[in-house]
Protein backbone atom coordinates (compact mmCIF):
# COMPACT_ATOMS: atom_id res chain seq x y z
CA UNK A 1 0.00 0.00 0.00
CA UNK A 2 1.30 3.45 -0.86
CA UNK A 3 2.48 5.55 2.09
CA UNK A 4 0.89 8.94 1.54
CA UNK A 5 1.03 12.07 3.63
CA UNK A 6 -1.81 13.85 1.84
CA UNK A 7 -4.55 15.59 3.78
CA UNK A 8 -6.97 12.77 3.07
CA UNK A 9 -4.51 9.90 3.67
CA UNK A 10 -6.49 8.44 6.57
CA UNK A 11 -9.97 8.82 5.18
CA UNK A 12 -10.37 5.45 3.45
CA UNK A 13 -8.63 3.73 6.38
CA UNK A 14 -10.88 5.42 8.93
CA UNK A 15 -13.98 4.76 6.86
CA UNK A 16 -13.15 1.09 6.50
CA UNK A 17 -12.43 0.74 10.21
CA UNK A 18 -15.62 2.59 11.03
CA UNK A 19 -17.62 0.15 8.93
CA UNK A 20 -15.94 -2.78 10.68
CA UNK A 21 -16.64 -1.24 14.08
CA UNK A 22 -20.24 -0.62 13.15
CA UNK A 23 -20.65 -4.20 11.96
CA UNK A 24 -19.13 -5.55 15.17
CA UNK A 25 -21.11 -3.25 17.44
CA UNK A 26 -19.92 -3.34 21.02
CA UNK A 27 -18.56 -6.87 20.85
CA UNK A 28 -15.24 -6.68 22.69
CA UNK A 29 -14.23 -10.21 21.77
CA UNK A 30 -12.85 -9.29 18.30
CA UNK A 31 -9.36 -9.95 17.87
CA UNK A 32 0.51 -7.88 17.66
CA UNK A 33 18.39 1.40 13.91
CA UNK A 34 20.64 3.74 15.25
CA UNK A 35 23.83 5.01 13.62
CA UNK A 36 25.93 4.78 16.79
CA UNK A 37 27.47 8.17 15.99
CA UNK A 38 27.72 11.13 18.31
CA UNK A 39 26.95 14.61 17.07
CA UNK A 40 28.42 18.06 17.46
CA UNK A 41 25.62 20.52 16.93
CA UNK A 42 25.75 23.98 15.54
CA UNK A 43 22.42 25.66 16.05
CA UNK A 44 22.07 27.49 12.80
CA UNK A 45 18.90 29.55 12.30
CA UNK A 46 16.11 27.10 12.94
CA UNK A 47 13.65 26.08 10.32
CA UNK A 48 10.41 24.20 10.33
CA UNK A 49 11.09 22.74 6.90
CA UNK A 50 10.64 18.98 6.85
CA UNK A 51 12.96 16.51 5.17
CA UNK A 52 12.41 16.36 1.44
CA UNK A 53 9.64 13.96 0.57
CA UNK A 54 7.41 13.06 -2.31
CA UNK A 55 3.78 12.85 -1.31
CA UNK A 56 1.58 10.40 -3.13
CA UNK A 57 -1.56 11.80 -4.76
CA UNK A 58 -4.34 12.37 -2.27
CA UNK A 59 -7.38 10.17 -2.47
CA UNK A 60 -10.58 11.76 -3.73
CA UNK A 61 -12.63 10.53 -0.77
CA UNK A 62 -14.56 13.54 0.58
CA UNK A 63 -13.56 14.81 4.02
CA UNK A 64 -17.12 14.64 5.30
CA UNK A 65 -17.05 10.83 5.07
CA UNK A 66 -14.50 10.73 7.91
CA UNK A 67 -16.15 13.41 10.00
CA UNK A 68 -17.38 12.10 13.33
CA UNK A 69 -15.62 8.75 12.95
CA UNK A 70 -14.68 8.51 16.66
CA UNK A 71 -17.99 9.73 18.06
CA UNK A 72 -19.65 6.34 18.50
CA UNK A 73 -16.59 4.43 19.72
CA UNK A 74 -14.55 6.80 21.91
CA UNK A 75 -15.06 8.88 25.03
CA UNK A 76 -15.12 12.65 24.72
CA UNK A 77 -12.89 14.27 25.56
CA UNK A 78 -10.05 11.84 24.99
CA UNK A 79 -7.75 12.88 27.82
CA UNK A 80 -4.00 12.72 27.14
CA UNK A 81 -1.60 13.11 30.05
CA UNK A 82 1.81 14.30 28.89
CA UNK A 83 5.07 14.13 30.80
CA UNK A 84 6.24 17.76 30.77
CA UNK A 85 5.55 21.30 29.65
CA UNK A 86 4.35 21.69 26.05
CA UNK A 87 7.34 21.52 23.70
CA UNK A 88 8.15 20.36 20.18
CA UNK A 89 8.56 16.83 21.52
CA UNK A 90 4.80 16.90 22.19
CA UNK A 91 4.04 18.16 18.69
CA UNK A 92 2.31 14.99 17.43
CA UNK A 93 -0.27 15.30 20.21
CA UNK A 94 -0.86 19.03 19.73
CA UNK A 95 -1.18 18.30 16.01
CA UNK A 96 -4.50 16.64 16.90
CA UNK A 97 -5.87 19.78 18.56
CA UNK A 98 -8.36 21.78 16.52
CA UNK A 99 -8.20 25.55 16.25
CA UNK A 100 -11.23 25.90 18.52
CA UNK A 101 -9.12 25.01 21.57
CA UNK A 102 -9.67 26.54 25.00
CA UNK A 103 -6.88 26.72 27.59
CA UNK A 104 -7.59 26.14 31.28
CA UNK A 105 -4.59 27.79 32.92
CA UNK A 106 -5.69 26.82 36.42
CA UNK A 107 -5.52 23.10 35.56
CA UNK A 108 -2.72 23.24 32.97
CA UNK A 109 -4.87 21.68 30.29
CA UNK A 110 -6.14 22.58 26.82
CA UNK A 111 -9.26 21.17 25.17
CA UNK A 112 -10.54 21.32 21.62
CA UNK A 113 -11.87 19.28 18.73
CA UNK A 114 -9.78 16.20 17.95
CA UNK A 115 -8.89 16.55 14.28
CA UNK A 116 -6.90 14.48 11.83
CA UNK A 117 -4.74 15.81 8.99
CA UNK A 118 -5.33 19.31 10.26
CA UNK A 119 -8.96 19.69 9.35
CA UNK A 120 -11.15 16.60 9.69
CA UNK A 121 -13.36 16.71 12.79
CA UNK A 122 -13.36 13.20 14.28
CA UNK A 123 -16.47 13.82 16.37
CA UNK A 124 -14.83 13.96 19.81
CA UNK A 125 -12.74 16.42 21.77
CA UNK A 126 -9.19 15.99 23.01
CA UNK A 127 -7.91 17.32 26.33
CA UNK A 128 -4.13 17.60 26.70
CA UNK A 129 -2.74 17.87 30.22
CA UNK A 130 0.74 18.95 31.23
CA UNK A 131 3.05 16.81 33.30
CA UNK A 132 6.18 17.61 35.28
CA UNK A 133 5.51 20.41 37.79
CA UNK A 134 1.79 20.35 36.95
CA UNK A 135 1.50 16.82 38.38
CA UNK A 136 3.99 17.23 41.21
CA UNK A 137 6.69 15.44 39.21
CA UNK A 138 4.81 12.15 39.39
CA UNK A 139 5.33 9.40 36.88
CA UNK A 140 2.59 9.36 34.24
CA UNK A 141 1.47 5.87 35.22
CA UNK A 142 0.87 7.05 38.76
CA UNK A 143 -1.28 9.95 37.53
CA UNK A 144 -3.25 7.60 35.26
CA UNK A 145 -4.07 5.29 38.15
CA UNK A 146 -5.25 8.23 40.22
CA UNK A 147 -7.56 9.37 37.41
CA UNK A 148 -8.80 6.46 35.26
CA UNK A 149 -10.56 8.94 32.96
CA UNK A 150 -7.14 9.60 31.41
CA UNK A 151 -7.32 7.65 28.17
CA UNK A 152 -3.72 8.00 26.95
CA UNK A 153 -0.60 8.75 28.95
CA UNK A 154 2.95 9.50 27.89
CA UNK A 155 4.74 6.34 28.99
CA UNK A 156 8.12 4.80 28.19
CA UNK A 157 9.53 1.31 27.88
CA UNK A 158 11.77 1.69 30.91
CA UNK A 159 9.05 3.41 32.90
CA UNK A 160 6.60 0.63 32.04
CA UNK A 161 9.09 -1.98 33.25
CA UNK A 162 9.65 -0.04 36.47
CA UNK A 163 5.91 0.26 37.15
CA UNK A 164 4.96 -3.20 35.87
CA UNK A 165 4.20 -4.76 39.25
CA UNK A 166 1.92 -2.11 40.74
CA UNK A 167 0.87 0.30 37.96
CA UNK A 168 1.13 -1.55 34.64
CA UNK A 169 0.51 0.21 31.34
CA UNK A 170 0.47 -0.97 27.74
CA UNK A 171 1.91 1.16 24.95
CA UNK A 172 -0.33 1.24 21.87
CA UNK A 173 1.89 3.49 19.72
CA UNK A 174 5.44 4.81 19.76
CA UNK A 175 5.85 8.59 19.50
CA UNK A 176 9.66 8.71 19.61
CA UNK A 177 11.56 6.17 17.56
CA UNK A 178 14.74 7.32 19.31
CA UNK A 179 15.06 8.64 22.83
CA UNK A 180 16.08 12.34 22.63
CA UNK A 181 17.98 12.12 25.93
CA UNK A 182 21.66 12.98 25.69
CA UNK A 183 24.75 13.50 27.74
CA UNK A 184 26.56 16.60 26.50
CA UNK A 185 29.85 18.40 27.12
CA UNK A 186 32.04 21.19 25.75
CA UNK A 187 34.17 19.63 22.98
CA UNK A 188 36.91 22.20 23.64
CA UNK A 189 37.38 20.65 27.07
CA UNK A 190 37.68 17.11 25.69
CA UNK A 191 39.30 17.30 22.23
CA UNK A 192 38.54 14.34 20.03
CA UNK A 193 36.04 12.75 22.44
CA UNK A 194 32.93 11.58 20.58
CA UNK A 195 31.34 9.18 23.04
CA UNK A 196 30.54 9.28 26.74
CA UNK A 197 32.54 6.10 27.31
CA UNK A 198 35.67 7.93 26.07
CA UNK A 199 35.45 10.79 28.56
CA UNK A 200 38.22 10.68 31.20
CA UNK A 201 37.38 8.40 34.08
CA UNK A 202 37.23 11.27 36.56
CA UNK A 203 34.77 13.34 34.51
CA UNK A 204 31.63 14.15 36.52
CA UNK A 205 28.30 13.13 34.93
CA UNK A 206 25.52 15.42 36.13
CA UNK A 207 21.99 14.02 35.94
CA UNK A 208 18.67 14.31 37.71
CA UNK A 209 17.89 12.03 40.63
CA UNK A 210 16.86 8.46 39.87
CA UNK A 211 17.30 8.66 36.10
CA UNK A 212 16.92 5.02 35.04
CA UNK A 213 19.29 5.31 32.10
CA UNK A 214 22.01 6.44 34.52
CA UNK A 215 21.88 3.17 36.44
CA UNK A 216 21.82 1.27 33.16
CA UNK A 217 24.98 3.11 32.06
CA UNK A 218 26.67 2.12 35.31
CA UNK A 219 25.50 -1.49 34.95
CA UNK A 220 26.86 -1.59 31.40
CA UNK A 221 30.22 -0.17 32.48
CA UNK A 222 29.86 2.92 30.27
CA UNK A 223 30.27 5.22 33.28
CA UNK A 224 31.47 4.54 36.79
CA UNK A 225 29.26 5.15 39.79
CA UNK A 226 31.93 7.45 41.22
CA UNK A 227 31.44 9.86 38.30
CA UNK A 228 27.73 10.38 38.87
CA UNK A 229 26.24 13.45 40.52
CA UNK A 230 22.44 13.33 40.82
CA UNK A 231 21.98 17.07 41.32
CA UNK A 232 20.89 18.40 37.92
CA UNK A 233 18.09 20.98 38.23
CA UNK A 234 17.82 22.16 34.60
CA UNK A 235 19.75 25.39 35.13
CA UNK A 236 22.63 26.61 32.95
CA UNK A 237 24.75 28.32 35.60
CA UNK A 238 27.12 25.48 36.48
CA UNK A 239 27.72 24.44 32.88
CA UNK A 240 28.57 28.06 32.06
CA UNK A 241 30.73 28.55 35.14
CA UNK A 242 32.77 25.41 34.45
CA UNK A 243 32.74 25.92 30.68
CA UNK A 244 31.16 22.55 30.07
CA UNK A 245 34.04 20.60 31.62
CA UNK A 246 31.79 17.69 32.57
CA UNK A 247 28.96 15.57 31.18
CA UNK A 248 25.40 16.80 31.66
CA UNK A 249 22.02 15.39 30.73
CA UNK A 250 19.75 17.08 28.19
CA UNK A 251 17.58 16.60 25.13
CA UNK A 252 19.04 16.66 21.62
CA UNK A 253 16.02 18.68 20.51
CA UNK A 254 16.38 21.30 23.23
CA UNK A 255 19.61 21.92 25.17
CA UNK A 256 21.97 22.36 22.19
CA UNK A 257 19.90 25.33 21.06
CA UNK A 258 19.59 26.76 24.57
CA UNK A 259 23.32 26.74 25.17
CA UNK A 260 24.44 27.98 21.76
CA UNK A 261 21.74 30.53 21.01
CA UNK A 262 19.93 31.47 24.21
CA UNK A 263 22.85 31.44 26.64
CA UNK A 264 25.16 34.21 25.39
CA UNK A 265 27.61 33.72 28.25
CA UNK A 266 28.31 30.26 26.78
CA UNK A 267 27.27 30.76 23.15
CA UNK A 268 28.85 27.81 21.35
CA UNK A 269 28.07 24.32 20.18
CA UNK A 270 28.02 21.37 22.52
CA UNK A 271 29.11 17.83 21.78
CA UNK A 272 26.68 15.12 22.77
CA UNK A 273 25.80 11.48 22.48
CA UNK A 274 22.28 10.14 22.45
CA UNK A 275 21.61 7.57 25.15
CA UNK A 276 19.97 5.61 22.31
CA UNK A 277 23.34 5.41 20.58
CA UNK A 278 24.92 4.16 23.79
CA UNK A 279 22.60 1.16 23.55
CA UNK A 280 19.81 2.40 25.82
CA UNK A 281 17.09 1.77 23.25
CA UNK A 282 14.04 2.60 25.32
CA UNK A 283 11.00 4.02 23.57
CA UNK A 284 10.92 7.19 25.64
CA UNK A 285 7.52 8.64 24.73
CA UNK A 286 4.66 6.32 23.92
CA UNK A 287 0.89 6.54 23.98
CA UNK A 288 0.14 4.20 26.86
CA UNK A 289 -3.17 2.95 28.25
CA UNK A 290 -4.23 1.08 31.35
CA UNK A 291 -4.29 -2.66 30.48
CA UNK A 292 -8.07 -3.01 30.78
CA UNK A 293 -8.60 -0.49 27.98
CA UNK A 294 -7.20 -2.94 25.43
CA UNK A 295 -10.44 -4.90 25.66
CA UNK A 296 -12.87 -2.32 27.02
CA UNK A 297 -11.96 0.33 24.42
CA UNK A 298 -10.89 -1.88 21.55
CA UNK A 299 -13.34 -0.29 19.09
CA UNK A 300 -11.98 3.15 19.93
CA UNK A 301 -8.32 2.14 19.75
CA UNK A 302 -8.82 0.53 16.34
CA UNK A 303 -9.93 3.90 15.00
CA UNK A 304 -7.81 6.20 17.15
CA UNK A 305 -4.32 4.71 16.86
CA UNK A 306 -4.03 5.30 13.08
CA UNK A 307 -5.04 8.91 13.74
CA UNK A 308 -2.25 9.15 16.32
CA UNK A 309 0.20 7.78 13.75
CA UNK A 310 -0.96 10.31 11.18
CA UNK A 311 -0.46 13.08 13.73
CA UNK A 312 3.21 12.06 13.98
CA UNK A 313 3.60 12.18 10.20
CA UNK A 314 1.81 15.50 9.88
CA UNK A 315 3.83 17.19 12.61
CA UNK A 316 7.21 16.07 11.29
CA UNK A 317 6.14 17.08 7.77
CA UNK A 318 5.09 20.61 8.74
CA UNK A 319 5.12 21.70 12.35
CA UNK A 320 4.72 25.46 11.97
CA UNK A 321 1.03 25.75 12.87
CA UNK A 322 1.31 23.28 15.71
CA UNK A 323 4.35 25.05 17.12
CA UNK A 324 2.29 28.24 17.15
CA UNK A 325 -0.33 26.45 19.25
CA UNK A 326 2.36 25.20 21.64
CA UNK A 327 3.70 28.73 22.02
CA UNK A 328 0.20 30.10 22.65
CA UNK A 329 -0.59 27.45 25.26
CA UNK A 330 2.64 28.12 27.15
CA UNK A 331 2.01 31.87 27.10
CA UNK A 332 -1.46 31.42 28.61
CA UNK A 333 -0.20 29.08 31.32
CA UNK A 334 2.35 31.76 32.30
CA UNK A 335 3.92 29.45 34.88
CA UNK A 336 7.51 30.57 34.55
CA UNK A 337 8.42 28.03 31.90
CA UNK A 338 10.45 29.73 29.16
CA UNK A 339 10.19 28.28 25.67
CA UNK A 340 11.00 30.46 22.69
CA UNK A 341 9.75 30.25 19.12
CA UNK A 342 13.30 29.61 17.95
CA UNK A 343 13.65 26.75 20.39
CA UNK A 344 10.39 25.23 19.16
CA UNK A 345 11.53 25.51 15.54
CA UNK A 346 14.90 23.98 16.37
CA UNK A 347 13.24 21.17 18.27
CA UNK A 348 10.91 20.39 15.38
CA UNK A 349 13.77 20.36 12.89
CA UNK A 350 15.94 18.09 15.04
CA UNK A 351 13.11 15.63 15.65
CA UNK A 352 13.06 14.98 11.92
CA UNK A 353 16.77 15.39 11.14
CA UNK A 354 17.92 12.96 13.81
CA UNK A 355 15.06 10.52 13.26
CA UNK A 356 13.83 11.01 16.81
CA UNK A 357 10.32 10.86 15.39
CA UNK A 358 10.52 8.49 12.46
CA UNK A 359 9.67 5.15 10.96
CA UNK A 360 10.49 1.86 12.60
CA UNK A 361 12.59 -0.81 10.85
CA UNK A 362 9.71 -1.87 8.58
CA UNK A 363 8.88 1.68 7.47
CA UNK A 364 5.86 2.12 9.73
CA UNK A 365 5.67 5.07 12.09
CA UNK A 366 4.51 4.45 15.65
CA UNK A 367 5.20 0.71 15.60
CA UNK A 368 7.15 -1.14 18.28
CA UNK A 369 10.07 -3.35 17.37
CA UNK A 370 9.18 -6.09 19.84
CA UNK A 371 12.67 -7.60 19.82
CA UNK A 372 13.95 -4.21 20.91
CA UNK A 373 11.33 -3.97 23.66
CA UNK A 374 12.33 -7.40 24.96
CA UNK A 375 16.04 -6.53 24.84
CA UNK A 376 15.27 -3.45 26.90
CA UNK A 377 13.33 -5.48 29.45
CA UNK A 378 16.11 -8.05 29.73
CA UNK A 379 18.79 -5.38 30.18
CA UNK A 380 16.76 -3.59 32.86
CA UNK A 381 16.12 -6.64 35.05
CA UNK A 382 19.54 -6.42 36.76
CA UNK A 383 19.21 -2.62 37.01
CA UNK A 384 15.92 -2.88 38.91
CA UNK A 385 16.89 -6.06 40.77
CA UNK A 386 18.14 -6.46 44.35
CA UNK A 387 21.74 -5.89 43.25
CA UNK A 388 20.68 -2.67 41.51
CA UNK A 389 18.18 -0.05 42.68
CA UNK A 390 15.95 -2.80 44.11
CA UNK A 391 12.56 -1.97 42.59
CA UNK A 392 10.21 -4.91 42.27
CA UNK A 393 8.97 -5.56 38.73
CA UNK A 394 6.41 -8.05 37.45
CA UNK A 395 7.75 -11.59 37.43
CA UNK A 396 8.30 -13.08 33.98
CA UNK A 397 7.71 -9.73 32.26
CA UNK A 398 7.75 -9.89 28.44
CA UNK A 399 7.19 -7.39 25.64
CA UNK A 400 3.55 -8.39 25.28
CA UNK A 401 2.84 -7.19 28.81
CA UNK A 402 3.83 -3.58 28.12
CA UNK A 403 3.40 -3.01 24.36
CA UNK A 404 1.14 -3.97 21.47
CA UNK A 405 1.09 -3.35 17.71
CA UNK A 406 -2.46 -4.64 17.46
CA UNK A 407 -3.95 -1.29 16.48
CA UNK A 408 -1.11 0.00 14.29
CA UNK A 409 -1.81 0.75 10.63
CA UNK A 410 1.23 -0.57 8.74
CA UNK A 411 0.51 1.70 5.77
CA UNK A 412 1.26 4.92 7.66
CA UNK A 413 4.83 6.18 7.63
CA UNK A 414 7.16 8.95 6.54
CA UNK A 415 8.30 8.80 2.94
Amino acid sequence: MCRSRGVFKLLPVILALALVAAACGSDEGNDAASSGQSVTTTAAPATTAAPATTAAPATTAPAEEAAGVLAAACPSPIIVQTDWHAQAEHGPTYELLGQDYVVDASNYSVTGTLVTSGEVDTGVEIEIREGGPATGWQQTASVMYQDPDIFLGYTSTDGAVEASADQPTVSVAVIMEKNPQIIMWNPEQFPGVKRVADLPDDTPILTSWMATYLYWLINQGIVDASQVEESYEAGVSRFVAEDGAYGQQGYASNEPYIYEVETPEYGKAVQYELTHDMGYETYSQNYGVLPERIEEDRACLELLVPILQQGMVDYVTDGAETNAVIMDVNAIYDDGFVYSEGNAEFGHAELGRLGLIGNGPDGTIGKHDMDRVQRMIDSLIPVFGPDGINIGIAEGLTYGDIATNEFIDDSIGLE
